[in-house]
């Protein structure tokens, strides 16, 4: 008997020690085509030495420019487009503030026409007491200067005496 512990037959006949051999996967319950053979082999590279490549280096250098710029151009595109779609959202936003605003001008409008309504402010005024204005008891306001930023000089009038 051979030393069976130190060499074995492989598949292609050589001899090889048995720490060499390949690795045979389990079966499966029933034959399914061929086995995986895995092989370990130790490769060592350390002793290799890199040539420099100026013209690969340039293409690379090249290319990442490309990327950079066209990644650049996305970015501001989408920087675009996001923008123009917040700025949609605030539009509507104040377009919607501005019909507020303007339905409660008109309501506040509405509620000044109401409230200086003569016949309403005569009506108030009689159940207070109060009565028509005899002739010579009113006194008509001054219209507007045209500059109405101008300074106005406080003056001295006769009061206005009652019955």
């Amino acid at each position: 008997m051979a030393a069976p512990a130190m060499v074995r037959p492989m598949l292609t006949g050589i001899w090889t020690p048995v720490a060499t051999r390949p690795k045979v996967r389990p079966r499966a319950r029933f034959w399914s085509g061929t086995p995986e053979i895995y092989f370990d082999k130790a490769i060592d590279n350390s002793r290799l030495v890199k040539v420099a490549d100026r013209r690969r280096n340039r293409e690379m250098a090249m290319l990442s420019a490309a990327i950079g710029i066209f990644f650049a151009l996305v970015m501001v595109y989408a920087w675009q487009h996001f923008s123009a779609v917040e700025y949609g959202y605030q539009i509507e936003a104040l377009k919607t503030q501005r019909e507020t605003l303007n339905e409660a001008n008109r309501a506040l409008r509405l509620e000044q026409a109401e409230l200086s309504d003569p016949e309403r402010i005569d009506g108030l005024a009689r159940k207070m007491g109060l009565e028509t204005p005899q002739p010579g008891q009113v006194q008509p306001l001054e219209p507007a200067t045209p500059d109405s930023s101008a300074p106005v000089m406080a003056r001295v009038t006769e009061p206005i005496v009652g019955p």
